[in-house]
């Protein structure tokens, strides 16, 4: 280990430790001191397993009460009949007076009994000084306003106390209801900002505005705030109005001391009568008023008292053990990141530090967020299961950040990118060309004979092996030709009906091939090969720990098609930047074209196999395992034709990821990170790191269906569902905007391309994204998918080709946009966390917008400009790099 890798990683670990400091900033407000006029109390406590309401007993009642005298002189209760009915006699023991409430709803029977037992505790108990018939009964459309009046003066006849009900400020306000006013004995109101997006150092300004208006409107009546407060946790509001220029109500500790300190000295000295709503935190309004019903009380909901009135005011009371839980927990994994063989300057190495201290941070804030919730075993059944999901979208967040450290900023090359010397007794090896095809216009399978007839090397064979093609047409042309040249190296064969796809006419051609041979080249049906590709690269082999040489793919259509283009540039970034890094550890991913195999390693492995979809990964995986070393040159030797529509440039892209699912699912013990393998760790490393993106699509498809279902739920149960933002904001945009933002950075470092040719390539990436989701997720369970055949020459469609070729992804983007439309304009402008919420689905539909406009540019008129994007030569930059 080295003394630099510590300072670094002790450095690292501070900055997000500090962070903890920034986060935690007490806040000056001077603590209260004295007496509370009075406490919003309901006796119900919690189900320890569902947050629902549970029935107290009489000694919890006690505990309770007896809390609440020491700091107030009054409560106010809000039902007087079950176990409630107990509280104003139980109240009166410890010297507290009593607002008693009678609960109306919408069943008359129920509210009748409620009546009657509030009048009997009124008369019974000494220490009940006023009577609140009904809860905004009227506010919510619980009762006609006739019968809540007919309820009031039942118990202004039977009482002796003043009588009133308790609702709004508004609702008091408004001339509808002057003969309510009249009937009451003084008004109970409700004033709590916090609602009407109000900030909290506004908020008791704002609570004596109402006051006064109502003083104002009614001087002959008594004022009773008889719910005032603020909650500790939530979601953030905002006036509707735009008054306070964006800023809202925020439901955290410090706004809720803020706003409380502040309201009490106010009360003092204005003279107020109130209820601070409320004692205690009450978990089962969660179901009832979303997140932030459950924490509007002084002390939790374990009875402990919260900072509001006195202490100091920050958000995270044990910030202290969070910042020293990130800094003992991320130093350790900091410095065992960097140990890893990397080979990085002290910057990539502060970047890597950054990473690793960085995800800790993650984790310690989403402990810290959950934390200080009231979690239902639901909840927390939830979590864990979702917990897997967050990690590896984490380990997939740390390897992208690798392979971005080892492409910026890695030391000194451990590639061999020259042959080494040849010994003089050393014979230049013979070639076998393998060149399978199936159903390919013969005048493309002409031109890539021609190619293969210039070739300048020595002693060569080329095998062109038909598959399954069933039109003669087809086929007989290019055995025609092939008969034709006069050379007994050429050769072609038709199989009519043979087995295995492509690796199955592989496998044929093994057993056609000349004895003599000592090198397969294999190369697609499609490609124009360079003179000099064998003479180049057969020279590895004199290295007789060599078993494969690659050389990139590359491609001779996209000039003057925007759609190839693009496609040319995003497949262009797996050759700068993933070959490369995974060359320099022994690892890299071979791809079939364009690929040198030595053939005894090829038979004693086993041959081509024909039960993957993806052989050529899949054989260079078992090269690996049997200790052969692969070479790599970013140099082009040939280029190909790429995919015509969108359809087919999906189409490869699935198979990729399907057949990627297959090769892990069957050598799942070699890639393990422990257990017996011939793998290195750091080839087992990189063919994870390199496939772990495309699980990750498939996880972020799994998150935009749970986000479209929990969207749902906020419509048909609005104050139940709240967006759960603090995992959507890591696993959607936390990680959608870290992948873009490293991949044009990356490309604008080390790709040959312009900027509007980096961002066409991150379009063409989006685009495939739902794609390789789903076949994520079907290899991961089957093994049945038939091989899909790239198709070439494909005739352009029809404009309405476009929507057809792109409709999933079309349809789940309208869906995605729809909902975030709905939630903005009905929620998103009084709530920030639901407009939060529909960013975050605009920015999950973002590839599958992508996939239509992909698909839309495939088939319009502007495919093929007079002057496409000036400046670049495509086809030449992957020859022209080093």
């Amino acid at each position: 280990m080295r003394l630099s890798n510590w300072l670094i990683g002790l450095v690292a670990a501070a900055i997000f430790a500090a962070a903890w400091v920034l986060m935690n900033r007490p806040v000056e407000q001077e603590p209260f001191q004295g007496d509370i006029a009075g406490f919003s109390y309901s006796a119900w406590r919690q189900d320890p397993n569902t947050l629902a309401k549970r029935e107290p007993t009489i000694d919890e009642i006690k505990q309770d009460l007896q809390l609440i005298a020491g700091r107030a002189r009054s409560v106010r209760t809000y039902e007087s009949t079950g176990i409630s009915a107990q509280i104003p006699a139980l109240a009166s023991n410890y010297g507290l007076s009593v607002t008693a409430g009678a609960w109306i709803d919408k069943d008359a029977e129920k509210n009748r009994e409620e009546v009657r037992s509030v009048i009997n505790i009124a008369n019974k108990v000494g220490s009940v000084t006023q009577v609140i018939v009904g809860n905004e009964a009227l506010l919510h459309n619980l009762v006609e306003k006739e019968d809540l009046i007919r309820y009031i003066r039942q118990v202004k006849a039977e009482t002796d106390v003043p009588v009133s009900t308790a609702e709004p400020f508004h609702v008091w306000l408004d001339p509808k209801n002057a003969d309510l006013v009249n009937e009451v004995d003084f008004l109970a109101v409700h004033i709590l900002p916090f609602w009407n997006g109000v900030p909290a150092d506004q908020a008791v300004d704002q609570v004596m505005v109402h006051y006064n208006e109502l003083r104002k409107a009614f001087p002959d009546k008594r004022i009773l705030i008889a719910e005032v407060g603020w909650p500790s946790e939530g979601l953030t509001r905002v006036d509707k109005s735009g008054a306070y220029g964006g800023r809202g109500a925020v439901a955290s500790p410090i706004e809720q001391g803020r706003f409380l300190r502040q309201f009490l000295v106010e009360a003092k000295k204005s003279d107020l009568d109130y209820n601070i709503i409320e004692a205690f935190d009450e978990p089962w309004k969660i179901k009832t008023e979303g997140g932030v019903g459950a924490y509007w009380g002084i002390w939790n909901a374990d009875r402990e008292l919260k900072p509001a009135l006195q202490g100091t005011l920050v958000n995270y009371a044990n910030w202290q053990w969070l910042a020293i839980a990130t800094l003992a927990l991320g130093l350790p994994f900091a410095i065992w990141m960097m140990r890893g063989e990397l080979g990085l300057t002290r910057v990539g190495r502060f970047f890597v530090a950054l990473l690793g201290c960085g995800s800790i941070m993650i984790g310690v804030w989403v402990y810290a967020q959950y934390s200080q919730l009231y979690l239902t075993w639901l909840d927390i059944v939830a979590l864990v299961m979702i917990a897997p999901a967050i990690l590896l979208l984490l380990v997939i967040f740390l390897v992208e950040g690798l392979e971005m450290a080892v492409n910026l900023w890695l030391g000194q090359t451990m590639r061999r990118l020259a042959p080494p010397p040849v010994p003089r007794r050393w014979k230049t090896p013979k070639v076998s060309v393998h060149v399978p095809c199936y159903n390919e216009p013969p005048d493309m399978m002409i031109e890539t004979i021609q190619a293969l007839e210039r070739l300048q090397y020595p002693d060569f064979e080329v095998l062109i092996i038909d598959n399954n093609t069933k039109d003669d047409a087809v086929w007989k042309p290019v055995e025609a030709y092939i008969n034709s040249l006069g050379r007994p190296n050429f050769k072609f064969f038709h199989l009519p009906k043979w087995p295995g796809f492509k690796a199955g006419a592989l496998n044929y051609a093994l057993t056609q091939t000349h004895p003599d041979a000592e090198v397969i080249a294999t190369i697609d049906s499609d490609y124009i090969v360079r003179a000099n590709w064998l003479a180049d690269l057969a020279p590895h082999f004199a290295d007789p720990t060599v078993a494969l040489v690659q050389a990139p793919q590359d491609y001779r259509d996209a000039a003057g098609d925007l759609f190839k283009r693009m496609c040319f540039w995003e497949y262009a970034g797996f050759f700068f930047l993933g070959m490369k890094t995974r060359d320099e550890k022994n690892a890299i991913i071979q791809h079939g074209t364009m690929a040198l195999i030595r053939k005894s390693a090829l038979v004693q492995a086993g041959g081509w196999a024909e039960w993957c979809i993806t052989e050529d990964a899949e054989l260079g995986l078992r090269l690996f395992e049997a200790g052969h070393r692969a070479v790599y040159t970013e140099k082009s030797y040939g280029k190909g034709l790429m995919p015509d529509s969108f359809v087919a440039y999906r189409k490869q892209r699935y198979r990729w990821a399907y057949g990627a699912m297959m090769i892990m699912k069957r050598h799942w013990r070699e890639l393990l990170p422990f257990g017996q393998s011939k793998l290195h760790p750091q080839q087992r490393y990189q063919f994870l790191a390199g496939w772990l993106p495309w699980i990750a699509d498939g996880l972020q498809l799994s998150f935009i269906i749970l986000a479209l279902a929990w969207t749902a739920g906020m419509i048909l149960a609005p104050n139940m569902m709240q967006p759960p933002l603090t995992l959507y904001l890591i696993v959607t945009l936390g990680m959608f905007f870290f992948k873009v933002g490293k991949s044009i950075w990356l490309y604008s470092q080390k790709v040959p391309c312009g900027f509007l040719d980096n961002l066409g390539a991150s379009i063409a990436g989006l685009a495939v994204s739902y794609s390789v989701a789903k076949a994520v997720w079907r290899g991961t369970f089957t093994n049945n998918l038939p091989f899909h055949r790239t198709p070439k020459m494909e005739n352009a469609p029809a404009l309405i080709r476009g929507f057809v070729d792109a409709w999933e992804e079309t349809v789940i983007a309208a869906v995605l946009i729809g909902s975030g439309i709905w939630v903005a304009m009905t929620r998103g402008a009084w709530e920030p966390s639901a407009m939060l919420w529909a960013i975050l689905l605009f920015v999950q539909a973002l590839p599958f917008v992508s996939a239509l406009i992909m698909s839309m540019i495939a088939v319009l008129p502007f495919k093929k400009p007079a002057n496409p994007l000036p400046g670049i030569a495509l086809g030449t930059e992957l020859g022209r790099a080093k």
